[in-house]
């Protein structure tokens, strides 16, 4: 029985799609101004998983996740770097999917650029004019009244009251109430704008969502996701309107990512703590990458640091060192119960922390009957090796990744690589104790060396 934490009754509620075996589920995608960061790759690695999982235990998912294409953050962009916007959104858009497909996040079913869905955006704002949730500032504007919404501050739980003017946001004498947030933008530059029926202009960052979901899952979500960080306002916002425009409109789980944290403080590029995929990737192997974003549970907040990240490679290679020099041999009995606990932990709200706990026992166990009872191990490491590839985990070859210099300078590698090739011609000539002294080298760089038959293999210790 599947449980998942519902941010808008703050508990973990049974799951129950609203169609039988059917399930809509909607992650607020990237605003494509600037390359992906490990924020990004958190949220999205941990709703790969969640979807992964759901499509496991039988569930038909139809998932979207939008691209927000025009935003002030992209206008400014582009006039900064003197590059047509949409040059700049095809070319962030291509390094996001680069970043994903390197850390094995799937593609969704259906990823919207919101610039193909202005006349949808117009549709709704005219509704929500019509019906009196919307008013026109003295710009001309169209503004979200959220007094007209007596529910509003449900989903993030906030009193209204306590929402004082100017103390969460600015004063803006624009507003009928600071917090009212803006539909429609009236603007005169044409590269920036659309035709409407209160002139030329773009959307409002929150009305986006609303518009999304209305043209893909007509409003009826069972899960709609995103970072922590969106829960207000830009949640709370898209809640309210959606609820305004469409009295019916039902979503009915919100699921929120954890905050990351870089040295003690929140990542925040006001204060130069983001880091970016691209960057982390050429250090780090992807899947020890995914491998940190799983291990911390995907509602709490994720603390990135070289040392955390080194502890998943240490994690990570001692599931693979386990599943070395095995072959995995299908069977439908041994390690049943580790299985059975593997889903008891996802049933439980995702746990993948606890997940990861079962797989180190499996690892250990493996490693035991390697030299009591290799028949055994074997039918472990499928065990293992199954259970880890419906979390996009532990899918390369052992030898590959273990030989992989991930962890290493390219120094390093280059030192060691040259001294397996100045070992190999010493015992094609037979010089053993010059080939001897040069392992030794080699392992007090802590690398293990095998020979096989036709190559010489090497991993770090």
């Amino acid at each position: 029985m599947l449980k998942i934490f519902n941010t808008l009754t703050g508990k973990k509620e049974i799951f129950t799609p609203m169609k039988k075996n059917k399930i809509n589920l909607y992650v607020c995608g990237v605003t494509v101004y600037d390359f992906c960061h490990i924020g990004h790759g958190r949220t999205f690695v941990a709703f790969d998983m969640i979807v992964r999982y759901l499509r496991l235990i039988g569930f038909k998912v139809k998932y979207v996740r939008n691209i927000t294409d025009i935003d002030d953050k992209i206008i400014k962009k582009s006039i900064e770097e003197k590059i047509e916007i949409n040059t700049l959104t095809d070319l962030m858009i291509k390094a996001m999917n680069k970043d994903f497909s390197l850390l094995n996040i799937l593609p969704p079913d259906e990823e919207p650029r919101i610039t193909d869905y202005i006349d949808n955006i117009i549709n709704i704002i005219k509704k929500l004019i019509h019906n009196k949730y919307a008013y026109f500032n003295q710009d001309g504007d169209v503004i979200f009244s959220i007094d007209s919404d007596p529910n509003y501050g449900t989903l993030s739980r906030q009193s209204l009251k306590y929402l004082k003017s100017g103390l969460r946001i600015p004063i803006n004498h624009m507003k009928k109430n600071p917090l009212d947030f803006i539909l429609w933008k009236v603007t005169n530059k044409k590269e920036y704008s659309w035709n409407s029926p209160w002139g030329r202009g773009r959307p409002g960052w929150h009305i986006e969502c609303t518009a999304i979901n209305n043209v893909f899952f007509k409003d009826c979500i069972d899960i709609h996701g995103g970072g922590s960080d969106l829960l207000f306002p830009h949640h709370e916002n898209e809640r309210s309107q959606s609820k305004c425009f469409n009295h019916q409109a039902k979503i009915n789980f919100w699921m929120h990512t954890g905050i990351v944290i870089t040295k003690n403080q929140k990542m925040s590029k006001s204060l130069k703590n983001v880091y970016f995929l691209k960057d982390i990737l050429k250090d780090y192997d992807s899947e020890i990458l995914r491998y940190f974003f799983l291990a911390t549970h995907y509602r709490h907040p994720i603390h990135y640091c070289q040392k955390n990240l080194k502890q998943a490679y240490i994690s990570l290679k001692y599931l693979y060192t386990s599943l070395h020099n095995t072959h995995p041999l299908d069977n439908n009995q041994e390690g049943m119960n580790f299985e059975l606990f593997f889903y008891d932990a996802m049933n439980d709200d995702f746990n993948t922390p606890k997940v990861f706990l079962i797989f180190s026992q499996i690892a250990r166990k493996i490693n035991f009957f390697k030299t009591q009872n290799i028949l055994k191990a074997n039918k472990l490491s499928f065990r293992l090796k199954k259970l880890a590839n419906f979390l996009g985990l532990l899918l390369k070859k052992p030898q590959d990744f273990l030989q992989k210099k991930s962890m290493l300078t390219l120094d390093s590698e280059k030192k060691i690589e040259l001294l397996i090739e100045r070992r190999n011609i010493a015992r094609e000539l037979k010089q053993w104790k010059e080939a001897d002294k040069i392992r030794e080298e080699l392992i007090s760089l802590d690398v293990i060396v095998e020979d096989f038959f036709n190559q010489t293999q090497w991993r770090k210790k």
